[in-house]
């Protein structure tokens, strides 16, 4: 088996990420334009918060700087983005799924049918969905789909989720920092006085 440029990067990063605590979900190197762009992609249970993608970037960096680094990444310039995954990841890994609790999810079998449904809950072999109603008529039921059946599944973007499990919006930013380190009370990013 022929070991890639991008498997070395995963070799060398991957002690970084375990020691933060996430999981490193992939790295590819890849040409945007003229430039080399270095793409990881981290996840953890809970979520990834910025604080946390800039400590990786800030190691990561060292990194793939250091001698070791070069040696894979070699001396050409390259930018360094790391984030989590979008919602266009596919569920693949059982901790996928089970980060994907309370989401909905759209699974297409092995036997070529399609089930849509709410992750409840995940262990190493399967999923439990719950099944909405047919046209909003009847109970919602639960299912239970093995790894081995599902060919392939994805989260399901939801505009307009309400409910208890829903998660919360995005919360207004109303305190502003400006490059003075000074907040600036109106969060408008102006601290000059009128």
């Amino acid at each position: 088996m022929t070991t890639t440029q991008n498997d070395r990067l995963q070799v060398l990063l991957e002690p970084l990420a375990a020691t933060a605590g996430v999981d490193l979900e992939a790295v590819t190197l890849s040409k945007v334009g003229g430039s080399r762009v270095l793409d990881v992609v981290v996840d953890a249970d809970g979520g990834i918060d910025l604080d946390l993608v800039a400590d990786l970037s800030r190691a990561f960096g060292e990194a793939l700087d250091s001698p070791e680094g070069t040696a894979v990444l070699g001396e050409s310039e390259y930018r360094l983005e790391v984030g989590s995954p979008g919602v266009d990841r596919l569920l693949t890994l059982p901790r996928h799924w089970r980060r994907a609790r309370t989401r909905l999810v759209k699974a297409q079998l092995g036997t070529g049918a399609e089930v849509v449904g709410r992750v409840l809950e995940a262990d190493d072999e399967g999923v439990l969905l719950e099944i909405p109603p047919v046209k909003g008529r009847g109970k919602a039921t639960e299912r239970r789909l093995e790894f081995a059946g599902i060919a392939k599944a994805r989260v399901q973007v939801e505009f307009n989720r309400k409910g208890d499990d829903a998660e919360p919006a995005d919360e207004d930013i109303t305190d502003v920092e400006d490059a003075d380190g000074v907040d600036d009370a109106d969060g408008t990013g102006d601290d000059a006085e009128a």
